[in-house]
């Protein structure tokens, strides 16, 4: 996994159209993968419903949007990130600063291009680099292939990554963010209930009280002797 050298942490970097959400209402999202895989494209995509190809390489901007999740309104808070390949000492700031986007993060879309080997070996150690942020392993991970529509470049086969899915316990999708919306809006969709059931299965978990320790009655009945026995002089 190679971070490249950043001028200044990307970690919620909002921009100028960020839309607060109503309070206990609020997802926060992080879409994780290599450079050239679609990130901010297939973001982009799902808020807006409209398809850009070009981006300039980004150093993080967080997506904030007011959305309709299962007939409720809800703020999505959606951190991109920049291409990750491989780690290396000149990239500490930027390590550090994926790291606290991950800690943030209350699930995350790992990404990989189906033309670029690359990019699907980068998924394992991401998927790894969460688990260790997120030992709790109900945290809501989804594996997403994209560029489905340039099968006559495909490297990596439909079976190699839910495959890989299946191997890391999450779940797989392959997308064509360039083609329709539709299977974009059904990754995050997912993504959001998922995120929203953990939130709402934390709030119903109850206070757990310790149990108060049992006497020792036979230590109980040797100290009740002791304190009616005539004090010997």
């Amino acid at each position: 996994m190679r971070l490249p050298g950043m001028s200044q942490p990307f970690l919620l970097a909002p921009i100028a159209e960020c839309s607060p959400g109503p309070p206990g209402a609020e997802l926060r999202l992080a879409v994780l993968g290599a450079r050239g895989v679609g990130k901010s494209a297939l973001i982009v995509r799902f808020l807006t419903k409209r398809f850009i190809g070009d981006y300039e390489p980004n150093t993080g901007s967080l997506y904030s949007r007011l959305v309709r999740l299962d007939g409720e309104q809800v703020a999505v808070h959606i951190q991109d990130t920049p291409g990750c390949l491989q780690v290396q000492e000149d990239c500490v700031q930027a390590l550090d600063a994926l790291s606290r986007c991950m800690k943030w993060a209350e699930g995350f879309l790992v990404v990989y291009s189906i033309t670029d080997p690359s990019s699907y070996q980068a998924v394992r150690p991401l998927h790894q680099h969460i688990r260790q942020l997120h030992p709790d392993a109900r945290i809501p991970i989804v594996v997403v292939g994209n560029k489905a529509d340039l099968l006559h470049a495909r490297q990596v086969q439909a079976k190699e990554g839910l495959q890989l899915a299946n191997e890391l316990g999450s779940l797989f999708l392959e997308i064509s963010t360039s083609e329709s919306s539709q299977g974009v809006c059904e990754v995050f969709q997912y993504l959001c209930r998922e995120v929203s059931k953990l939130q709402h299965a934390e709030r119903r978990r109850p206070t757990v009280i310790p149990r108060p320790r049992s006497p020792n009655m036979q230590d109980l009945k040797r100290r009740f002797k002791q304190v009616l026995s005539p004090r010997v002089k």
